[in-house]
């Protein structure tokens, strides 16, 4: 891969998103996929990107789990100094992504270089585990954040996080019967996993726009 950006979407003034990948798949998964086209399809320019150790496993080298979230914070602040964007800039990400994306968003949106924060799949705590949770830098956060988030998700469901003292600034999306990726179950919900991932890139483009008009 040439670049180390995956680019969906474009034209002048629009706002971009950065995207990053979870913990166990890489940036132009199916998942990543479909997201990437329904938010361009919303208007939004869309780029996508690696970190180190997911890279290194597409070049062919060792499968290793992810490095400390704080090398992946580096690598992210990396990335959006690569991108060099000039125009409004939303950060974010699947799952581990996009809680990596949220521990460095108040630092650049200080600075002006970041608009908001999307977090799809946020990772509230690890699964089996409601005690350990992953939200104390949520509950200061300046950064206006959109989740999307799937209401039985084992890293959070609706119930867990209607329980949480989070910043006011966060608004969430539930997607009917999603798992961590989305997905509902057909059997009960009658519909698949393409409808919630229209729903939630819907409410990122409205949330988006509403942004942009601030």
């Amino acid at each position: 891969m040439d670049s180390p950006f995956l680019l969906t979407g474009g034209g002048a003034g629009r706002t971009t998103v950065l995207l990053a990948h979870g913990a166990g798949a890489a940036m132009d998964t199916p998942f990543m996929e479909v997201i990437a086209a329904g938010l361009a399809g919303q208007g939004l320019r869309v780029v996508r990107f690696e970190f180190g150790y997911m890279a290194e496993r597409r070049n062919g080298g060792v499968k290793r789990p992810p490095p400390k979230v704080e090398k992946l914070q580096a690598e992210y602040l990396s990335a959006v100094s690569r991108l060099a964007c000039e125009g409004p800039l939303i950060i974010g990400g699947k799952s581990m992504g996009g809680r990596v994306a949220s521990m460095i968003a108040d630092g650049l949106y200080a600075e002006g270089r970041i608009c908001g924060l999307l977090c799809l799949g946020y990772p509230f705590h690890p699964p089996g585990k409601p005690e350990r949770l992953r939200t104390a830098h949520l509950e200061v956060l300046k950064t206006p954040a959109l989740i999307c988030q799937g209401s039985r998700d084992p890293f959070g469901t609706r119930a867990d996080v209607q329980s949480y003292a989070l910043s006011a600034v966060v608004s969430l999306s539930w997607l009917e019967d999603g798992d961590h990726d989305l997905k509902p179950r057909s059997t009960v919900t009658g519909f698949g996993q393409d409808r919630n991932l229209d729903a939630a890139c819907t409410a990122a483009g409205a949330w988006a726009r509403a942004l942009k008009q601030a």
